[in-house]
């Protein structure tokens, strides 16, 4: 437990265990905010005009591999409560969140560090909390405590969270043509929370909160407050997202761009550190069955008269692989791509 960041009051530089090297470090140059991330206005009381937000979404998750949405049917109270309670459980006495720390990954609801500190050279300055969220009745009984209306808020937040999500993907399969119902139990039946904790950093240009990286899974929903910390590389260049008011911010994963064969696309992103201001975030990720087998849908081969650019594998071995590549620095996933004429 001490080696959480939120625990500990005497870090008035960065530890060197935690100065990355000076090639992958964000350094002091200011990053700009890139201000023609899509904003898409879903509209879900009434989708007035379902084929322009469907064209909307698909465009955006072809170009860029992310996008902010609002009128997404989540309110801006559940929102703000949501944040308040995962801000309120970092802030908790260590005795209390200690309860829930662990070096395992295979623990079901997790305190930890970093990504795995005991693996890692060199660490980010991060702390989460993780766990399953659905189905809700088997899991909720695992989750903190404390803060008192901790399962109640996170269970409210996940459950709409998924629903939203199960929609975007829903409206995703519809512009790529694919059946209704395509994304069905097997291929989303898995969905973690992640709540994130950036303490403020005595040097923000030593260190990162996450590296770059692009999500594994189907699709993630993420949930920030006003302090910016997201940044996506565009064009061999690291641009900032601002976040805007009452918006969820949506990211394509790998999963996702193999299943569509490449038709959308996930992003590369990291998250850097601020001198001044905490940061905390909630995130949700759709994933498939450990047993699902992901691989282009044959739809958008066998119709369109293509061919598939991405080899088949069970989901299991797709997180394996990207783990190995992730800890390797290696492209993922281009691993499964297919060798081309």
């Amino acid at each position: 437990m001490e080696t959480l960041i939120s625990g500990r009051c005497d870090l008035h530089s960065v530890p060197d265990s935690y100065v990355l090297s000076a090639n992958t470090r964000p350094g002091k140059d200011e990053v700009p905010f890139f201000e023609s991330i899509p904003v898409i206005d879903l509209g879900i009381n009434s989708i007035h005009d379902r084929p322009g937000v469907v064209s909307q979404i698909l465009e955006a998750a072809r170009e860029f591999g992310l996008f902010q949405l609002t009128n997404h049917g989540i309110s801006a109270e559940q929102m703000e409560d949501t944040l308040r309670v995962a801000k309120e459980f970092f802030h908790l006495p260590m005795e209390e969140k200690g309860k829930y720390f662990s070096e395992d990954p295979k623990q079901s609801c997790r305190l930890y560090t970093s990504i795995e500190y005991r693996k890692e050279k060199v660490h980010f300055w991060r702390d989460a909390l993780r766990h399953p969220c659905y189905p809700l009745e088997d899991h909720w009984h695992s989750w903190p405590e404390k803060p008192d209306w901790y399962r109640e808020v996170i269970g409210r937040f996940s459950t709409e969270v998924r629903k939203l999500s199960l929609l975007l993907l829903g409206l995703i399969g519809e512009g790529l043509g694919l059946e209704h119902g395509f994304f069905n139990e097997g291929l989303t039946r898995v969905q973690l929370l992640a709540l994130n904790h950036y303490p403020p950093c005595p040097d923000p240009s030593l260190t990162l909160g996450l590296p770059p990286h692009g999500d594994v899974n189907l699709i993630t929903v993420l949930l920030q407050g006003k302090v910016p910390g997201l940044q996506f590389l565009r064009e061999g260049s690291w641009l900032a997202v601002r976040p805007c008011p009452g918006a969820l911010l949506v990211n394509i994963g790998h999963a996702l761009e193999v299943i569509s064969n490449g038709n959308v696309r996930t992003v590369e992103h990291r998250v850097v550190t601020d001198g001044q201001h905490e940061r905390t975030t909630v995130g949700s990720f759709i994933h498939p069955a450990y047993d699902s087998q992901i691989e282009p849908a044959r739809k958008l081969v066998n119709d369109r008269g293509g061919r598939p650019l991405y080899k088949s594998v069970t989901y299991k071995d797709f997180v394996s692989t990207y783990i190995v590549d992730t800890y390797e620095i290696k492209p993922f996933p281009e691993r499964y791509a297919l060798k081309r004429d």
